[in-house]
């Protein structure tokens, strides 16, 4: 299988992206670059990830060195929640562009379908969560914004020409259907949570119809969320027998499985590492394949369990019960 996926729009976007999320600002440039050099063409950042400076530092880097063309990648960013309003979608994307050192996204996301009240850059970036994280009671401010509104802002950047391709993260199937009826441009691409533990067959096979194609992130599951306290190591899906005894088979590792399985699917990945030793494993999926049987096997592991959940965390973190799955 290829090593790209074709979008709607006519442009490719790699199967393997480096996700830059919960990468040290001071190792995000190194990391970068080395990425680039072992031949990843696809940087996934966002605003709230706080490290798009660094992250630029990288790109500039490795173009400077001769490995690329800044025409060589893709590279996606998001809108974050506290910039829904239409006045505040521009300012937000030269401010991540800037940030990057480009000028010109060939995809920019709504992060989530959740809009929060403006928090000034000048004030504080990225905004995060809380409204006032100084307050007595620091908590997330609703500021509800209609989804189409900040859409139709993001679709007049795309004829200005600073994106190339429109997307939305960690929406669901309705949420789509309502964009996809209210506006003439749909989204190219939806990133959501996906990995054996969720497998999100009928959010795919509704994309599958619309010609939206879904990257995943947290491709490996849990292992994305043992740092910040939101998975245990019993729920990791590499360590589950099925998945060692599948890697013993095809004679690659547990993960390279899981991420074979994903990309096998026809949806991308962009799994985070600081380790160059593990972006060349990420990164080496295309010689060896899956059975049937053995992408069945992993696809039977479904839980329906999703770790990043503003339902769950939203509360525990940032004092406010904020569901947008249910």
């Amino acid at each position: 299988m290829s090593d790209v996926f074709q979008l709607c729009s006519g442009d490719k976007i790699p199967a393997v992206g480096l996700g830059i999320w919960k990468i040290d600002v001071d190792q995000t440039a190194s990391v970068v670059r080395d990425a680039i050099d072992v031949g990843y063409r696809h940087i996934d950042s966002a605003c709230d990830y706080g490290n798009e400076i660094q992250a630029g530092e990288g790109i500039s880097n490795a173009i400077s060195a001769g490995l690329v063309t800044r025409e060589d990648l893709w590279v996606t960013s998001k809108l974050w929640n506290t910039f829904h309003r239409p006045e505040h979608v521009r300012p937000a994307l030269e401010k991540s562009l800037q940030d990057l050192g480009l000028d010109y996204l060939d995809l920019y996301h709504i992060h989530f379908p959740i809009s929060l009240a403006y928090v000034a850059p000048e004030k504080r970036y990225p905004p995060g969560w809380f409204f006032d994280p100084d307050a007595d009671e620091p908590a997330m401010k609703e500021d509800l914004v209609p989804i189409i509104e900040t859409w139709q802002a993001m679709v007049e950047l795309k004829k200005a020409g600073l994106i190339r391709n429109l997307g939305v993260c960690n929406f669901g199937v309705s949420l789509i259907r309502d964009l996809i009826a209210s506006s003439p441009e749909k989204p190219s691409v939806l990133q959501v949570e996906l990995h054996p533990y969720l497998t999100q067959e009928k959010l795919l096979r509704f994309c599958a119809e619309q010609d939206i194609h879904v990257t995943g992130f947290s491709s490996l599951g849990a292992q994305s969320y043992f740092s910040i306290g939101m998975a245990e190591e019993s729920e990791s899906v590499i360590d589950r027998a099925e998945t060692k005894s599948i890697a013993e088979a095809v004679g690659r590792t547990p993960a390279q499985v899981v991420m074979r399985w994903a990309v096998q699917r026809g949806t991308s990945i962009v799994p985070k590492t600081t380790k160059k030793q593990r972006l060349i494993e990420n990164l080496s999926l295309f010689d060896f394949e899956l059975s049937e049987e053995q992408m069945k096997t992993i696809s039977g592991l479904n839980q329906n369990h999703r770790f990043n959940d503003p339902g769950s965390f939203g509360e525990k973190a940032f004092n406010t019960f904020y569901p947008i799955y249910e």
